[in-house]
């Protein structure tokens, strides 16, 4: 899938800075066979006090230092900070209903996303968690990845 010029430079900035962070909502749905437009990106990041600060410079990094973020803002759970405007808008996650951030990433899977090294929500997890979520496009989306990979 190819970002616009802002969000691939913001994704090869959290490589830089060792961010943990994984590819979810429909970026890990096209990643696993099935594209669909999206108004944004959206990023779990892992919620630990050192990729926090590692967030906090690449957010500053990118030109965001003014909105104020800190390390704390990352390792509230179930927090969504949201940067920029659709249709390139960040989705910064630190919660995902039904997983916890230890089980998506040890299951998670090696891609690229416009010729970046990321990590991917892997199928499984990705299933349960829109399961959890549960409004109407989610299970769409899971029902029609079910059917192209059982």
């Amino acid at each position: 899938m190819k970002l616009n010029r802002d969000l691939r430079e913001f994704v090869g900035l959290l490589n830089s800075h060792k961010v943990e962070f994984l590819v979810v909502g429909a970026h890990a749905l096209a990643y696993h066979g099935l594209p669909r437009y999206t108004k944004d990106i959206d990023l779990f990041v892992a919620p630990r006090a050192g990729n926090a600060d590692s967030m906090i410079r690449a957010i500053d990094e990118f030109g965001f230092a003014s909105v104020g973020l800190s390390a704390s803002d990352f390792l509230t759970p179930d927090i969504v900070v949201q940067l920029g405007v659709e249709p390139h808008r960040l989705d910064l996650l630190t919660g995902l209903s039904g997983i916890s951030w230890d089980e998506a990433w040890s299951q998670r899977i090696a891609g690229t996303l416009d010729g970046l090294d990321v990590w991917f929500l892997s199928k499984d997890c990705y299933i349960k968690n829109k399961l959890a979520s549960g409004r109407p496009q989610d299970l769409a989306d899971v029902a029609r990845l079910r059917q192209i990979r059982p």
